[in-house]
């Protein structure tokens, strides 16, 4: 690992035209690392330089293009076809195993560090380097079987265009990408929302330290229902707490196109009798309307108008 990290060092800046050298072991699991955090499908060779952090460091540290770094998570989450079989082994080897992902992620920063490689130069993008584990959020929301029947046709596909990777492994990395894409929405959500509840103001944020699992970015209209679009569309998730997140996806709760949160029949009753459910959907806890930042993109009215007709229990 150090002597990678040596070569590093010693590189010259690439120029276009000129061929770039090839991607060493800790840069294509850097790259791997990087697609945790970045969207990399949404940018093309004209708007690489667009790239959310920590594409451009990356690309500074190791004298590359922007766009180089975005083509190689590409080739390693295997929807560029003939992007590698090496790549795609990588892949699915250490995102099917997310503990493993952290030891190699870990291992690569020290060996940087030995080599006086700094924060600065090489940022901890994954904020593990001082004891944090890997987490990967919103997957409670997904089950096996789901995400096995929404792979279905793009399994049949995949296998076509890549001829010489092995379906097993397809299937894996696939499968870990469905994950990778539901951990980078929950991220979006719990960042548009400032990890807050939006229903009852409670914070993720606890004596200092991140607490994950007090909050869940999940989505309006469920993952199962939704277009690959939606799925990512962050327009379509809601940041809660577990009590009111379970309370708006079994329809006890709704919001209106105003942003006002809406019983279901029936509660405002139990809740004169009910002193535990009046202390987790009283109003407080509950707030009126929801609560969203200022800087916040509110969510899509079509997401709620489908949470509302056909999640609700309006009787």
């Amino acid at each position: 690992m150090d002597e990678q990290w040596r070569s590093v060092l010693a590189r010259n800046a690439v120029n276009p035209p000129k061929r770039q050298v090839d991607f060493i072991a800790c840069e294509v699991v850097l790259s791997l690392c990087a697609s945790l955090l970045v969207d990399f499908h949404k940018y093309g060779g004209t708007s690489s330089h667009k790239a959310e952090f920590p594409v451009q460091h990356l690309a500074r540290l190791f004298e590359r293009r922007p766009s180089s770094f975005l083509a190689k998570m590409t080739n390693l989450d295997n929807s560029r076809p003939n992007g590698g079989r090496y790549d795609v082994e990588v892949a699915a080897r250490l995102l099917s195993d997310t503990e493993l992902l952290q030891d190699v992620y870990l291992r690569i920063l020290r060996a940087a560090r030995r080599q006086g490689i700094d924060r600065e130069q090489l940022p901890d993008f994954l904020d593990l380097e001082d004891g944090r584990a890997l987490w990967l959020v919103g997957q409670e929301e997904l089950s096996e079987s789901e995400i096995e029947k929404s792979l279905e046709g793009v399994l049949e596909k995949r296998a076509r265009e890549q001829g010489d990777v092995p379906l097993e492994l397809t299937q894996r990395l696939l499968t870990a990408t469905v994950r990778i894409g539901q951990h980078r929405f929950a991220q979006g959500v719990l960042a548009n929302h400032q990890h807050r509840c939006v229903f009852c103001g409670l914070s993720g944020i606890i004596a200092g330290e991140r607490r994950p699992r007090m909050l869940t970015a999940s989505h309006i209209k469920p993952w199962r229902d939704s277009t690959g679009k939606e799925r990512l569309d962050n327009r379509n998730g809601f940041t809660a707490c577990p009590t009111h997140d379970v309370a708006f996806d079994t329809g006890l709760i709704t919001v209106d196109s105003d942003l006002n949160v809406k019983y279901s029949p029936g509660i405002e009753r139990d809740m004169t009798i009910e002193a535990p459910l009046r202390a987790a959907l009283g109003k407080p806890p509950l707030a009126d309307k929801l609560i969203l930042p200022d800087v916040a993109v509110r969510p899509d009215v079509v997401y709620l108008d489908w949470h509302r007709t056909q999640i609700f229990v309006a009787s």
